[in-house]
C-alpha cells in the first residue's frame, strides 16, 4: 500500500492541476469542501511511521469512529454544508452497523476536538490509549461543485488512489469514504466509499441558494451509498478472514465467555485448512 501511495501522488496532483486549469481556462468556477484521510495518517506524504504488520484481532473488539480533521477544510467559497452536528448523527449510523457484529463489544463515537490535523498513527495511538479501542473506522469527505458550461473532468483522492468523474454545469459530486484500520498495526482491515452526483439547473439568479441545497442533498445520498457499502464490507470481512488467514491473528479476550463469533470460527477453519494442505504436499 505505500509503494501505491507513493506512486499515486504525482499522478493524482497532476490531473488536479490538469483538471483546474481546464476549469479556469472555460471560464468555470470551482467551489468545494473536504478532509483528506491521506494527509491525516501518512502527513510525510512518505509512508514514513506506516509499515504495516500482521492486525492481532483480541475479541470482542472495541472500535472507534471519527472524522478526520482537516487543515484545510474549504478550498472554496461555500460555507461547510456538512455541519459537526450532522457528521456526529451520521457517525451513529455507522456505529449500528457496527453493533450487528457479535464480536464487537464497544463503539466509540470520536470528537472532533480529539484529532489533530496530519495526527496520523501518533494521534490514533493516543486515542487507543484514551478510548481503550483497537479498531478505527476513519471518515473524509471531499465534494466539489462545478458552475461551467463545458467542464473537463474532477479527481477525488482516495486512501486506495485517484477517482476520476467526468463534471458537468453545476454538478455537485460527493465522496464520503471510510477506512478501518487496526491501530496497533497499522494495518486497513477494510474500506467502504459512497458517492453522490446531483445535477443542478440553477438560473444565476438562484445560483448560490441552489449550490447549497444541492451540497446537502449531495451529502445526504454519498452517506445512503455509504452505509449500504459498509454494510456489504463488513459481511465480507469473514471471508477475507476465512481466504487468507495468514494474513490476521485472532483471539479471545481473558474472561471473554460468549462465542467469539463468525470471524474467529473462519480464522479456526481457515487455518485448520492451510495445516491439511502443508500436510498434504509434505506427505506427497
Amino acid at each position: 500500500m505505500n509503494r501505491t501511495l507513493r506512486l499515486s501522488v504525482p499522478l493524482a496532483l497532476t490531473l488536479l492541476a490538469l483538471a483546474a486549469g481546464g476549469c479556469a481556462a472555460l471560464g468555470g468556477t470551482r467551489h468545494g469542501q473536504s478532509t483528506s484521510l491521506v494527509d491525516y495518517i501518512d502527513p510525510s506524504g512518505q509512508g514514513r511511521n506506516f509499515e504495516p504488520t500482521i492486525p492481532h484481532l483480541r475479541l470482542p473488539l472495541t472500535v472507534g469512529v471519527a472524522f478526520v480533521p482537516s487543515a484545510n477544510p474549504h478550498y472554496g467559497t461555500t460555507d461547510d454544508s456538512f455541519t459537526e452536528q450532522e457528521k456526529v448523527e451520521f457517525s451513529e449510523r455507522v456505529v449500528e452497523r457496527f453493533e450487528r457484529l457479535e464480536f464487537v463489544d464497544r463503539i466509540e463515537v470520536i470528537p472532533a476536538v480529539y484529532l489533530r490535523s496530519k495526527g496520523g498513527f501518533t494521534n490514533l495511538d493516543q486515542l487507543r490509549n484514551l478510548y481503550g479501542i483497537d479498531v478505527i473506522a476513519l471518515m473524509s469527505y471531499d465534494q466539489v461543485q462545478f458552475t461551467t458550461q463545458d467542464a473537463l473532468a474532477l479527481t477525488y483522492w482516495t486512501i486506495v488512489g485517484a477517482y476520476i468523474v467526468p463534471a458537468e454545469k453545476n454538478d455537485t459530486h460527493t465522496l464520503i469514504d471510510t477506512a478501518v484500520f487496526d491501530i496497533e498495526s497499522r494495518k486497513m482491515l477494510f474500506r467502504a466509499p459512497g458517492t453522490s452526483l446531483v445535477k443542478g439547473r440553477a438560473a444565476p439568479i438562484d445560483l448560490q441558494g441552489t449550490l447549497k441545497r444541492d451540497s446537502v442533498q449531495g451529502f445526504e445520498e454519498a452517506g445512503e451509498d455509504l452505509i449500504a457499502n459498509l454494510d456489504v464490507a463488513l459481511a465480507d470481512l469473514q471471508q477475507r478472514v476465512e481466504d487468507r488467514p495468514d494474513d490476521y491473528e485472532i483471539s479471545s479476550r481473558p474472561g471473554y465467555s460468549g462465542d467469539a463469533g463468525a470471524l474467529l470460527a473462519a480464522l479456526t477453519a481457515g487455518a485448520a485448512l492451510a495445516a491439511r494442505l502443508a500436510s498434504t504436499r509434505e506427505r506427497a
